[in-house]
């Protein structure tokens, strides 16, 4: 397995020190996931949505509901993280979730809306909060602590690394 299939942009890298200069494009980059993800999908057939991005690797419909699943729990966690005191949020299994028959044979557009209201919402939240907002953490039970601002670099990372992969999965296969 290539991780430039399974990583086309890399892995996340969270530095402190230089986060708060990025906070502002991750915001943008977490506004402009939703379309991006809906320009790589919208011509898609059912053959192509069901073809894996990298072998062993998940089909392309599998990643569009994983986003959707991943970005609403991450929503809900900076909200519990920004209203709690460094609550302990849900984790979940991922694998088992992508396995799940809605994710295997379920079409995408009902992913696609629930990625673009949760964006909208978050981008909004992201926006208006104080910037000592950003410091506020949250304890994952595999990670464990990590910032508002971790996750919002984290995320818009997330959003990105899965298009990417799906762009590259087109590009190779010519579609």
């Amino acid at each position: 397995m290539s991780d430039d299939l399974r990583y086309p942009i890399g892995q996340f890298v969270f530095d402190p020190a230089t986060a708060a200069q990025q906070r502002e494009g991750w915001i943008l980059d977490l506004a402009r996931m939703p379309g991006e993800l809906e320009s790589v999908v919208e011509s898609l057939d059912d053959g192509q949505l069901d073809t894996p991005y990298r072998p062993d690797g998940w089909t392309v419909r599998q990643v569009v509901h994983h986003l959707a699943d991943s970005h609403m729990n991450a929503y809900i966690r900076i909200r519990l993280g920004l209203t709690e005191e460094a609550p302990l949020v849900k984790g979940y299994d991922e694998k088992l979730w992508a396995e799940l028959p809605d994710s295997l044979t379920a079409p995408v557009a009902p992913s696609l809306s629930i990625v673009e209201g949760a964006h909208s919402r978050w981008v909004t939240l992201l926006k208006k909060i104080a910037p000592a907002d950003f410091q506020r953490t949250m304890i994952h039970p595999q990670s464990g602590p990590g910032t508002i601002e971790k996750y919002t670099g984290l995320y818009a990372w997330h959003g990105a690394h899965h298009v990417a992969q799906i762009r590259n999965l087109r590009k190779r296969s010519g579609w």
